[in-house]
């Protein structure tokens, strides 16, 4: 029988690997340690609470909380950097083959009903989510959230810098010549389809052709499973995020990636 590892020890030896410091602030009333907040919030994201609703949930059961303004202030005081390393941490030290995807996730989730009523529009803004997925573990291994959407492929080179695998594996959308020649200087085997082949301008090749004339599509049909990790992350932790602030959305959607990461073994893919 194996030994269960509770979810604030998993917390504690989190923070204690990234170093960081026992309370959330030098000057502070120190009244609550950082691993307090830290588990609070992840119980939020995990049950899909709001934020009075935890606090509520954990007086009824006797643990120690901060405040709701407390939970909202250490929220959007994490920053992405803080996030990045959480992820990376969780994900595992190597990544042989990752898949990289994007997908939106909404602000609000307006009764549809009353749309169709006052015949309002429905709205078009959204949160771009771009994320790197290790196909072996299924675990989220970086990510890059705008607030204002713009096109995955700015994003690309950043989520392959933070995981640095061996094979890369993505859409027609990611074609670009620029990414096939920074995966070929890193050793990097992309396994990328060709939007439209046309003719050369020059007599030699660009790296995107290269790369063309090695494209396996066994391997690259392995990208299906990024897909089923958007599905799981939106069906077990909601599609639609209420907060307001660009700090705050970040904070939640980083938050519902690490709960991906930590309960893995309790989520049906």
């Amino acid at each position: 029988m194996k030994k269960e590892v509770k979810l604030i020890n998993k917390i504690k030896c989190l923070l204690k690997q990234l170093k960081c410091p026992r309370y959330g602030h030098r000057f502070g009333p120190k009244t609550y340690e950082l691993y307090q907040h830290i588990v609070a919030l992840v119980i939020r994201w995990y049950c899909k609470l709001s934020y009075r609703r935890v606090v509520k949930l954990l007086n009824l059961l006797g643990i120690e909380c901060p405040s709701k303004s407390a939970l909202q202030y250490n929220a959007c005081k994490l920053k992405t950097s803080w996030w990045n390393k959480v992820i990376e941490l969780t994900s595992g030290a190597k990544h042989e083959i990752i898949a990289i995807d994007a997908t939106g996730i909404c602000r609000t989730n307006p009764s549809y009903h009353y749309l169709k009523r006052i015949d309002g529009k429905m709205p078009k803004m959204f949160v771009k989510l771009n994320v790197a997925l290790d196909i072996k573990n299924k675990k989220f291994c970086a990510a890059k959230i705008r607030v204002i959407p713009a096109h995955e492929i700015r994003d690309a080179k950043i989520l392959i810098k933070r995981s640095k695998p061996k094979i890369l594996v993505a859409d027609k959308g990611y074609d670009a010549n620029h990414l096939h020649e920074y995966c070929f200087k890193n050793n990097i085997e992309a396994h990328i389809p060709m939007r439209r082949k046309g003719r050369s301008k020059h007599e030699r090749w660009s790296k995107r052709r290269l790369a063309a004339k090695h494209f396996n599509e066994h391997i690259y049909h392995r990208r299906e499973l990024v897909e089923s990790g958007f599905g799981s992350l939106k069906r077990v932790y909601g599609s639609n995020v209420n907060s307001k602030k660009a700090l705050a959305i970040r904070s939640d959607i980083y938050g519902r990636m690490l709960c991906h990461n930590i309960f893995f073994e309790i989520i049906d893919f």
